[in-house]
């Protein structure tokens, strides 16, 4: 394991403009592997870049933004419920992260990951899941720096793919502000 620094980065809710970046960064195969193999409509991350904003003034914990030490957008990460009624940790907090292909291996995800932690430990959330791909290796060394637990296997109703559900309890020992 490195022990390199973490890079700077900053955490924003997403904004209109957002959307637009949102959709540029993702728009890469390689990208939208473990989500469907291609970047969605702008229309899609319109909407999502909207629920975001609604999420986070309503709980404090939204999708996020995530700017690199430039100001760049770099891809986004956060927390939602988790979105499914069929399969999965329903009822429970879900985080998340994606990034664009020229930010990957350099500590972005980690860095915002952690970031998303204490946010959500901030706005009273006790225990986190983060679903992750079982052949996505990027998401799996991230899960395991923050000292995810995995839970359980699943497969996918839709694509039958193997996915392993990650728990992180955040009240333990910790202040609360």
């Amino acid at each position: 394991m490195s022990s390199r620094p973490l890079p700077a980065i900053e955490l924003r809710v997403p904004t209109d403009e957002d959307a637009l970046a949102w959709h540029r960064v993702f728009d890469d195969p390689e990208v939208m592997e473990f989500h469907g193999g291609r970047a969605a409509e702008l229309s899609v991350y319109e909407e999502l870049t909207a629920r975001q904003r609604r999420h986070d003034a309503e709980h404090g914990f939204c999708f996020w933004t995530i700017l690199d030490e430039h100001g760049e957008v770099v891809g986004f990460t956060g927390a939602q419920p988790w979105p499914h009624e069929n399969f999965g940790p329903v009822g429970e907090i879900e985080i998340g992260w994606r990034l664009a292909r020229s930010a990957w291996g350099r500590g972005y995800a980690t860095a915002a990951a952690r970031t998303t932690l204490q946010r959500v430990r901030a706005a009273g959330v006790e225990r986190v899941v983060a679903m992750v791909n079982s052949r996505n290796e990027r998401s799996l060394a991230v899960v395991r720096r923050l000292g995810m637990e995995l839970a359980e296997t699943f497969t996918t109703p839709v694509s039958q793919q193997i996915g392993y559900c990650f728990r992180l309890e955040l009240a333990d020992g910790l202040s609360r502000p």
